[in-house]
């Protein structure tokens, strides 16, 4: 991983940046409760915003925030109060233009000023926010969290040693604050400099004890330099200090594992298989440091031995099942999966993937058989229907497909992606008025969904109708999908049908690019050479499609024939 997307920046900058309360309670104040002072109609609305804010109706929180700092335009607090509420929404633009709004009455506000450098900063406006940072580091030093953001701007930054002169300052200015050695520790193991690194590592566990998260780090260092005794002494360190930390239990019983101790890695993992049953914390370890992570093979290794302690855990089971099948070992998988039980929350999950694995064993019989008997306990969940609809349309057994879609449109009559495939039941069907209508539908439910767009507009390609409306579409596609090969093809596709043959060519010579192994794209450019009348590039076209083309090759046999003249 590279120093500049370290983990641990964005961590301590979205921490600051989002602290939990509003930004500025601190900005100025009187009395009440908020310690501000401000009219009373100004607190009525103030008091509104606060009450739509904790509902979690930040949209109407604004507005009565803006009226009360209407009320009262000289209330730096009301106006922090807002800001703070524009940052919610992501205003950015709008946070900034308040904040400047005070700093022109105050330039020295140092609360102002900070926030300013942060809204900046979150905008990548580097050297304005930096130019902040510094000034409030040299006209107020004892400003503990600019430390931090200053340092962290200059490791976004790739500048390592400016971070390292930062968070410098800020142990000489406050040498009991651990964070700034923890972050030292950090920047210095980047920098492959492991001594001065477990020095500051040290240095933070012993200013704060209690907080594990340094001696993780740790951790870390001595598995890159091989120290295992290390390693087993500080995760012992602290499990003595709390038996019931499962971090520290699972990398212990993984650690075990690894190094040829499999009995006490088995015995670790055996008791968090177990605890995992009433604490889902457990669970929620072994995602987060294991699934989020992508250590698929790591998941296995413990997972083997946490079942032993919870074989029948559906929980388990379904991490187990998710991990096998990211390693595209589905017969594992499905072993796994299939051992969820019916009243688990993660039923549904698991049988979509033995569904899923049944279709890509080609076994869609087996699949069908399987989600029919999924959807008689679950009669009223509109993905299994979408996935019944789903092999039965595979099969083109489409009037089965059709009355699957429909049974789950009736439950659920928000869900474009329903609508999206009956339309394609529909178009493979025969039926294209019908597949007309269906993608209507899921524009009209999401009108930025690219492919119903372009597959509306595409039918309209290939039924020789409505081509500038077509064209529209199309065109409003690729604002979402700029790069997509299909959708730039069904542009080239309407061009060829409107008779516009050099826009064709061009368009779909980018189409052929973008996905250079799909024969319809490759046939649709071999089409607009030939109406460019250059039979060259064409046959060149034509039997590349040919190539990939697995099935109905008549057509394009006959456009090649037509051009080296065989078989005349």
């Amino acid at each position: 991983m590279s120093f500049k997307s370290a983990r641990f920046i964005s961590v301590a900058f979205l921490l600051l940046f989002f602290p939990g309360c509003s930004f500025l309670n601190h900005f100025t104040g009187g009395k009440n409760n908020t310690g501000a002072s401000f009219p009373e109609n100004s607190y009525f609305y103030f008091t509104e915003s606060q009450i739509l804010k904790n509902r979690g109706d930040v949209n109407k929180a604004v507005k009565y925030m803006e009226s009360a700092v209407a009320l009262d335009a000289e209330s730096v607090f009301l106006k922090g109060e807002l800001i703070n509420l524009y940052l919610q929404r992501k205003e950015n633009d709008k946070a900034l233009a308040v904040v400047e709004e005070v700093l022109r009455k105050d330039p020295e506000n140092v609360e102002a000023l900070l926030l300013f450098g942060r809204i900046k900063h979150s905008l990548r406006k580097v050297d304005d926010a930096r130019k902040v940072y510094e000034k409030i580091i040299a006209e107020s030093p004892k400003q503990q969290n600019i430390y931090l953001l200053l340092g962290s701007l200059y490791v976004e930054e790739g500048e390592f040693d400016k971070a390292v002169s930062v968070f410098e300052k800020l142990v000489r200015n406050f040498p009991d604050y651990y964070l700034g050695y923890f972050y030292l520790g950090k920047i210095n193991a980047q920098k492959g400099n492991p001594a001065e690194a477990e020095k500051n590592y040290r240095k933070a566990i012993e200013l704060k004890p209690n907080l594990d998260e340094s001696r993780y780090e740790l951790i870390n260092l001595y598995k890159r330099s091989g120290e295992k005794d290390k390693i087993v002494l500080i995760l012992n360190e602290i499990l003595k200090k709390n038996p019931e930390n499962i971090r520290a239990a699972l990398e212990l019983g993984y650690f075990y594992k690894k190094n040829n101790m499999p009995q006490d890695g088995e015995k670790i993992l055996r008791n968090l298989g177990a605890r995992s049953l009433s604490e889902f914390d457990v669970l929620v370890n072994v995602i987060q440091f294991y699934l989020d992570q992508r250590r698929y093979f790591d998941a296995i290794l413990i997972l083997e031995d946490m079942l032993k302690g919870a074989p029948e855990s559906s929980d388990l089971n379904h991490i187990a099942g998710l991990s096998f099948f990211a390693l595209k070992n589905e017969d594992m998988a499905l072993s796994h999966f299939l051992k969820v039980k019916s009243d688990s929350k993660l039923y549904s999950d698991a049988a979509v993937h033995v569904s899923l694995i049944y279709q890509s064993k080609g076994k869609l019989k087996e699949a069908i058989i399987f989600i029919r008997d999924v959807i008689e306990r679950e009669p009223d969940n509109p993905e299994f229907l979408f996935y019944l609809g789903l092999f039965h349309e595979e099969l083109e057994e489409y009037e089965n497909a059709e009355k699957a879609l429909l049974k789950a449109v009736e439950i659920d009559q928000d869900d474009s992606r329903l609508y999206f495939r009956l339309g394609v039941v529909y178009d493979k069907w025969g039926k294209k008025e019908k597949t007309l209508e269906q993608m209507k539908t899921v524009i009209r439910i999401d009108p930025k969904n690219a492919n119903a767009l372009n597959y509306l507009g595409y039918t309209y390609a290939e039924m020789g109708e409505n081509l500038e409306e077509a064209e529209k579409l199309i065109m409003e596609a690729l604002k979402y999908k700029p790069d997509d090969g299909y959708i730039t093809d069904s542009l080239g596709w309407v061009y060829f049908k409107r008779g516009l043959y050099d826009k064709a060519l061009e368009v779909l010579k980018k189409a052929a690019s973008l996905v250079p192994e799909d024969p319809v794209i490759l046939e649709h450019l071999g089409d607009a050479y030939m109406k460019m009348k250059d039979g060259k590039n064409a046959l060149e076209v034509y039997n590349r499609s040919l190539r990939y083309k697995k099935e109905d090759q008549n057509l394009i046999k006959t456009k090649i024939r037509e051009i080296t003249g065989e078989g005349r």
